[in-house]
């Protein structure tokens, strides 16, 4: 959630006490950090529709999150956490957008299954990832980071945690308690 620093991720259940939860402790990664401007990105969703950062944020703020792979067990739990949480969420002012390297078909066939409700961005070539700084060691798989992107395209919420999906829905939730979009 807060990231003091580039370089070191910092979990934190609360921004303003910087409080970190047992077990997760700091871990060396580099990502984006709270306050940073979002990189501008565009991609295809599963219904091949071209969506752009730009775009989005002219109607709403926007959750970003990276995930490994369809149909593995937590990316299954992170999609349907968001996919539960999708009209709260709307409600608060932000829009949901799912990002791996998985391919269109892929997407699809993840979306329709799961009854997964908001675009599923397919990244082949990892810009995205590179943007957002969500990859991995040796560039294999992405992280499971989340960022809340306001209207302004500053980053106000960054939370990075490879086993638990449900950890990155509670830190949005956080965030948008904390400072409303």
């Amino acid at each position: 959630m807060i990231v003091p620093r580039r370089g070191t991720i910092q979990h934190a259940v609360c921004p303003a006490l910087r409080l970190t939860p047992a077990g997760c402790g700091r871990i060396a990664a580099l990502v984006l950090s709270v306050g940073d401007t979002a990189p501008d990105f565009e991609g295809t969703d599963q219904n091949g529709q071209r969506v752009k950062l730009d775009e989005l944020l002219a109607k709403s703020a926007v959750v970003l999150y990276f995930y490994p792979k369809d149909f593995t067990p937590v990316c299954t739990a992170q999609a349907c956490l968001f996919r539960d949480s999708s009209a709260e969420l709307r409600n608060a002012g932000v829009q949901v957008i799912g990002v791996s390297g998985d391919n269109q078909s892929s997407h699809t066939k993840f979306a329709e299954t799961h009854r997964v409700p908001y675009p599923l961005l397919s990244d082949p070539d990892k810009s995205i990832q590179r943007a957002y700084e969500a990859r991995q060691l040796l560039g294999l798989l992405a992280k499971r980071v989340t960022y809340v992107i306001g209207r302004d395209k500053k980053i106000r919420g960054v939370y990075h945690h490879e086993l638990s999906a449900q950890k990155h829905i509670d830190a949005v939730k956080k965030v948008l308690a904390a400072s409303p979009m």
